[in-house]
């Protein structure tokens, strides 16, 4: 079955955008993984297809509404996709998460938009909630790109070299070594003699030093979960 992601926005426009370049666009073109892209103001209410309106209890902005977005949801055939509303206050996204729904159907991603989502339809509809990290953005759309792209390029075949993906930053609980490659020297700094030695062993046991050494010293908080991981 194809990876499928279905995308429920207020700003369709946006979309494929990057998702549709370089080896994810090119996976996309020849359908190894689906892009669907739903108009949230489909669902909206009465002529101007009102999506929004003011925060009960008072507050600047305004929320979008639990029965546009509720409709919105429900005319989605899911398949046992994930459904997931990209927001600040959602758990962090993990490379852990992302392999597990690479490994699956799909998802189904709901962009907000405003001051927020009225919280009875991330309740009724049972709606995870995922977060790139603590900042915010305008919207959910570049966040869902990211979620999209980071999964798609899991899927077999996507990248070029099947090795990659398991090699790279947090897929071990470490962040990925430096790399290198030519020319041998760039003003005045060499590319590691243990890299062009052919030793193959030595090269792994270099690699793995310094992710170590990179982790400890820029993740503190993964260094110690990796630490405990091997306790």
């Amino acid at each position: 079955m194809t990876w499928s992601a279905t995308v429920l926005t207020l700003f369709p426009e946006m979309f494929p955008g990057p998702l549709g370049v370089s080896l994810v666009g090119k996976a996309l073109a020849i359908a190894a993984w689906s892009l669907e892209v739903r108009d949230i103001r489909d669902h909206g209410l009465g002529k101007h297809r009102t999506v929004d309106d003011t925060p009960a209890g008072g507050g600047p902005g305004m929320v979008m509404r639990a029965d546009v977005a509720a409709a919105a949801i429900d005319a989605v055939d899911r398949r046992d996709r994930a459904l997931i509303y990209l927001s600040p206050r959602g758990a962090p996204l993990t490379q852990a998460r992302v392999k597990a729904l690479a490994e699956g159907p799909g998802a189904v991603l709901l962009c907000g938009r405003f001051e927020g989502l009225d919280e009875r339809v991330i309740e009724a509809r049972a709606v995870e909630e995922v977060s790139l990290g603590d900042f915010v953005l305008a919207g959910g759309e570049i966040a869902a790109m990211a979620l999209i792209e980071a999964a798609v390029r899991l899927i077999p075949g996507v990248l070029g070299d099947a090795a990659s993906p398991a090699e790279e930053s947090f897929s071990a609980g470490l962040l990925e070594y430096p790399q290198f490659t030519r020319p041998q020297m760039f003003e005045g700094r060499s590319v590691p003699d243990v890299l062009t030695n052919g030793n193959h062993k030595e090269i792994a046991r270099w690699r793995q030093a310094e992710s170590e050494r990179l982790t400890r010293l820029r993740r503190p908080d993964l260094w110690t979960l990796y630490e405990k991981g091997k306790a």
